[in-house]
């Protein structure tokens, strides 16, 4: 059986073999054993050992395996089942990054980006009060601002989109 495997955008074909499994065409010696109990797989790569935790996403082939302390998320599909999503996204069109949206109705205290604005991952954009607490509203994903809708004082609804990113 043959597998097309994507961990940080990048693919990787695994075929099953009956004494091992070939890794981008190239032959390895593998073992998985489960521990009995755990969510805990071992699983030996030529002559390394590594403890695996795996837990299965929401989506058919999504995965989060903890190996080493370290997470990755990874997808592993047969090649029938990648060659008909990599299909069918093509014909979907790119969205761009999530727009920042208010979790709950709030206050806007803060904005923290202009319209132009390079943002990272994580990087503190609003700070809004809800509840009598202030919470800074973070970028879902690195981009350009594309706009900015929220202002210091204005009240805003739940899934108000605050800032849009692109």
């Amino acid at each position: 059986m043959k597998y097309v495997t994507e961990l940080n955008g990048s693919r990787v074909t695994v075929e099953l073999t009956g004494d091992g499994v070939l890794v981008d065409g190239e032959p390895h010696t593998a073992h998985l054993a489960d521990i009995a109990g755990t969510p805990i797989h071992l699983v030996t790569i030529d002559n390394a050992v590594h403890r695996v935790a795996v837990r299965r996403l929401g989506q058919r082939g999504r995965y989060s395996l903890w190996i080493g302390g370290f997470r990755f998320d990874v997808e592993a599909l047969d090649e029938r089942t990648r060659t008909i999503r990599d299909m069918t996204a093509e014909h979907e069109t790119p969205s761009g990054p999530a727009p920042l949206v208010a979790p709950m109705p709030g206050l806007i205290v803060r904005v923290n980006a202009r319209v132009g604005d390079q943002v990272s991952a994580g990087q503190g954009l609003v700070v809004m009060e809800a509840m009598k607490m202030e919470n800074e509203l973070r970028a879902p994903a690195a981009g350009t601002v594309k706009a900015v809708h929220a202002t210091p004082a204005m009240a805003v609804e739940k899934g108000a989109i605050l800032i849009e990113l692109e």
